[in-house]
């Protein structure tokens, strides 16, 4: 687009899935991509109705817990009715004929067209020559001739133009929404079943391995320093902390009811999850989020199979 002197703004939505700013830099991805295009970001937090989405889509679920068509149709109302506010005239997406098989075959991106009433003012320039002429096109705006046919599941076409772009950090391929993802969505399908699918508990589904300790208390286990430290961030009140006292180890986090049994159940689990699971017995320390006072317990490491039990 920018090629055709078509002056651009990017639109992100933005959900409270994970912690996923870059490493180096702070950045979001979609920061860090809008700074390499050199074009304007928006970014907009759709948690509340995203929850609700995911929860009831009209048009259901893919293979796992993402409802695309739904979430497409949400996001590009949206973006019209950022328009006037933008001054923009059509709306672009990188969307591809056949690449997704939920909401990319045509019938799929027909009925997201309608359903968002923005028919003729949504061009997808990768895949334009496959699909029928927007208004843009049309009215001379933007040269269709300078747009492409891409479709179908290889990247390569898409992999060869960022490279002409001097993009080099974008997903994986076979990455995307969390919610196509098998392990997490199993997650998605525990909190909802426990109505705990809600902006206080969205961004800590996607961090650590989870545990269901009882109907209303889950057990997170960090995998490494960096989701120990996202873990720290996340602890809110109520919640009760675990670390080992004289190794290193994961962070842990109790949310939900907290009863004696419970505390020694995520102890065990904590050190399972180190090199020390043979060993006879393990100090761990335990405290409340936001306070000072530490208590310890000596536990021995759970077993593999009490592990398994109340692995989400």
């Amino acid at each position: 687009m920018t090629e055709q002197g078509i002056d651009v703004i990017a639109v992100n939505f933005s959900a409270k899935l994970c912690m996923c700013g870059c490493k180096k830099t702070g950045e979001s991805p979609a920061q860090a991509a809008a700074k390499t295009l050199g074009i304007p970001l928006e970014t907009i937090d759709i948690t509340d109705d995203f929850i609700g989405i995911v929860k009831n889509p009209r048009y259901g679920h893919g293979s796992n817990m993402n409802p695309c068509i739904d979430c497409k149709i949400y996001m590009l109302k949206h973006a019209k009715s950022l328009m006037e506010k933008l001054g923009a005239s059509f709306l672009v997406t990188g969307e591809v004929l056949g690449e997704r098989p939920m909401s990319q075959r045509k019938d799929a991106l027909n009925l997201i067209e309608k359903r968002a009433e923005v028919k003729g003012i949504l061009l997808r320039p990768l895949t334009a020559k496959n699909l029928v002429p927007t208004l843009p096109e049309t009215e001379g705006v933007v040269d269709r001739e300078k747009l492409l046919d891409i479709k179908g599941r290889s990247r390569k076409p898409q992999i060869a133009l960022a490279e002409k772009f001097g993009i080099k950090s974008y997903p994986n391929p076979a990455g995307g929404c969390l919610l196509t993802d098998e392990g997490f969505s199993k997650r998605v399908k525990d909190a909802i079943a426990h109505n705990e699918f809600d902006t206080e508990n969205l961004a800590i589904l996607s961090i650590g391995r989870h545990f269901r300790l009882s109907g209303s208390t889950r057990l997170v286990v960090g995998r490494d320093q960096s989701e120990n430290d996202v873990l720290l961030s996340l602890a809110k009140n109520g919640d009760m902390v675990f670390k080992l006292k004289d190794h290193q180890g994961p962070i842990s986090i109790l949310r939900g009811e907290v009863t004696d049994d419970f505390i020694r159940i995520a102890a065990r689990a904590a050190a399972y999850h180190t090199k020390l699971r043979s060993e006879g017995s393990v100090r761990v320390d335990y405290w409340k989020d936001g306070s000072t006072e530490k208590n310890t317990v000596s536990v021995k490491p759970a077993a593999k199979e009490e592990i398994d039990k109340i692995r989400i």
